[in-house]
């Protein structure tokens, strides 16, 4: 089943209310002729505009290829066991995403929603390393067409107070998929299956839908 919205508008709908609230508070200032106001809330609304931007992407696909959920800067590689609510052995990349990368994440393997798990918590930091198990967080769990299991997580972080994911238990989903955002600053994790190889390194700038992540086994 697929039953969520493609969502491949220019600017992600979710920014519309802040950017007409923007624009309206831009107008009133001009209205009113406070000069200075009205630049600042101006250089607001465009801030807003290019926060919720959301580009078309592109990728050549190739077996096994994993693509990366979001836009950022790898931030963390690490072999994990957990025993949480996501279970097993994984190989973790984590992608720090500051306020001017684009906010919407995406598909990175195709096949079946399996699992949903959100989880409320704090609003650290996102580039500290407990904001991954401390701080608010949504868990995706991709079952590919082969039987792997994949595991995306989107995590709010001291701005971010928003998360927002499009797809539910059960939906199909592709490769490249937007399937959801975080709204001002976040991270989001990838677990891939311990036999995966990572083909980006710590300090590399990716791009969702586009940059390759890594290849499953």
């Amino acid at each position: 089943m697929k039953h969520f919205m493609k969502h491949d508008s220019i600017i992600a709908y979710e920014g519309f209310p802040f950017i007409i609230i923007s624009l309206i508070l831009s107008v009133v200032a001009a209205f009113f002729g406070l000069a200075v106001v009205t630049v600042i809330l101006v250089c607001v609304t465009i801030f807003i505009v290019c926060f919720f931007r959301n580009p078309k992407r592109h990728f050549i696909d190739e077996d096994g290829l994993v693509i990366c959920p979001a836009d950022g800067r790898v931030i963390r590689i690490e072999d994990v066991e957990v025993n949480g609510s996501i279970q097993g052995s994984f190989r973790k990349i984590s992608i720090f995403m500051n306020v001017f990368n684009v906010h919407v994440n995406r598909v990175p393997c195709g096949g079946i929603i399996e699992k949903i798990q959100y989880h409320p918590g704090k609003f650290l930091s996102a580039n500290l390393d407990k904001a991954s198990a401390e701080n608010e967080r949504n868990e995706v769990m991709i079952r590919t067409r082969e039987g792997r299991e994949i595991w995306v997580v989107q995590i709010a972080g001291l701005i971010a107070r928003r998360i927002v994911c499009w797809v539910r238990e059960g939906d199909m989903i592709n490769k490249g998929d937007r399937f959801g955002l975080i709204r001002f600053g976040s991270r989001v994790e990838v677990f891939l299956p311990a036999d995966s190889r990572v083909v980006v390194k710590i300090g590399d700038k990716v791009r969702a839908g586009k940059t390759p992540l890594g290849y499953l086994s």
